[in-house]
C-alpha cells in the first residue's frame, strides 16, 4: 500500500499533463471520469437516455433546451469545514461538485415534447425521434 502523500496513483503527477488530456478533465479531475454515464436507446419513435447522477438529489438536477441542444446540469455542494465531532480531516473527497452534458436533440423539439424523472440516482429522459416542426404562430396585431 502507497502512502497517502502518492494520491490516487502513484504517477499522477508524472503523467497527469499527457498531450491527450482534455479541459474536462483538467477542470474536474480524475473523481470526474465516471460522472454523468448515459445509455441512450433508440425505440420505434422515441429515444430514451438514462443518466447516471450518483450523490445527486432531484432539486440538484437542471434541463434546459436551447436551440436544439439539450443541456443536462448537477451541481451540489456540503459544508467545507476541517473539523468535524471525530477529528481533523486529512483528505477530503466528498465536497462541491458540478457537471453538465449537453445533447444536440433538433431545434423542433419543444420543452413540453421531453418526459423526465428522476430515481434512485439516475435521470430518465425521453423524447420522440421527429417532433412535429414548429409552425410559426402569426400574432394579430388590434386596431382601436
Amino acid at each position: 500500500m502507497l502512502p497517502s502523500i502518492f494520491g490516487e496513483n502513484l504517477f499522477d503527477t508524472f503523467f497527469g499533463t499527457h498531450p491527450f488530456a482534455t479541459a474536462h478533465d483538467a477542470y474536474a479531475g480524475k473523481q470526474a471520469h465516471g460522472l454523468m454515464k448515459t445509455d441512450v436507446r433508440e425505440l420505434e419513435n422515441t429515444y430514451e437516455l438514462d443518466i447516471e447522477l450518483p450523490g445527486y438529489k432531484k432539486g440538484d438536477v437542471k434541463l434546459e433546451l436551447d436551440d436544439g441542444y439539450l443541456t443536462i446540469s448537477a451541481a451540489r455542494t456540503s459544508e467545507s469545514s476541517e473539523k468535524d465531532g471525530r477529528g481533523q480531516y486529512i483528505r477530503r473527497e466528498r465536497s462541491t461538485g458540478a457537471c453538465s452534458r449537453t445533447f444536440f436533440v433538433g431545434e423542433a423539439l419543444e420543452p413540453k415534447d421531453v418526459a423526465a424523472r428522476f430515481e434512485d440516482g439516475i435521470l430518465k429522459l425521453s423524447f420522440p425521434k421527429d417532433p412535429k416542426p414548429r409552425i410559426p404562430e402569426k400574432k394579430l396585431i388590434n386596431i382601436d
